[in-house]
């Protein structure tokens, strides 16, 4: 009678959650890990929802988590989940340096940051860093307590302009002069990389500068 054979030992490797509304970037992730012998992608993730039952269904050792998710967001999943599951560990996905929301996201518990432009080339190593047991990874710069660009003044002027407001009306509105609200759009421009007021507004709002 031949032997019965051996069962096959259960993998050892990182087990990880990818959570992004983006389809293609979510792909593009596992692409990028499926080539590496110690990180298995176990589960994919379009929102927030879907991320608190995955993390709960397959409860992976490093979730990559995107911010600007629609039904629900990043920081408020990686809060749910951090309040079930104080251990998890988990990575924020960002678009922009200096991202509000990504300083909003450490606050509640992530572990680092990683921008996605840097995703082919950091990826795995940040994914490492985190099941390691790390923290503050490949946030120098990239999020922080700091993270707010813009002054209180100028959040105030820029949700005016967002409004539809000009500079005269902004300006009444605020107590200040025109000028004054002149001085804090080119200030905020400048900092922002804005190109016109429109722009300004819609950096803003993406980087969680503001909410309307």
């Amino acid at each position: 009678m031949d032997a019965s054979p051996e069962p096959t030992p259960a993998w050892s490797g990182i087990r990880l959650l990818v959570v992004d509304d983006h389809p293609i970037l979510r792909e593009g992730i596992a692409a990028v890990v499926t080539a590496e012998p110690d990180i298995r992608v176990v589960a994919q993730a379009g929102d927030g929802h879907e991320a608190i039952a995955a993390f709960e269904q397959h409860r992976p050792d490093v979730t990559l988590m995107d911010l600007q998710m629609p039904e629900l967001g990043g920081v408020e999943a990686i809060a749910a989940i951090r309040a079930r599951w104080p251990d998890a560990r988990i990575l924020v996905l960002t678009t922009y340096k200096g991202d509000v929301q990504a300083a909003r996201a450490l606050q509640a518990g992530a572990c680092g940051v990683l921008l996605k432009e840097m995703i082919r080339n950091g990826i795995v190593g940040a994914v490492r860093a985190a099941h390691a047991g790390e923290r503050d990874i490949g946030t120098e710069g990239a999020a922080g307590p700091r993270a707010l660009p813009l002054s209180a003044r100028e959040v105030d002027v820029l949700r005016e302009v967002a409004r539809g407001g000009h500079n005269r009306a902004i300006g009444l509105r605020l107590g200040i002069s025109e000028d004054t609200v002149k001085a804090h759009m080119k200030s905020i421009m400048a900092k922002l990389g804005a190109k016109d007021r429109t722009h300004a507004v819609t950096i803003a709002l993406q980087r969680g500068v503001m909410e309307l």
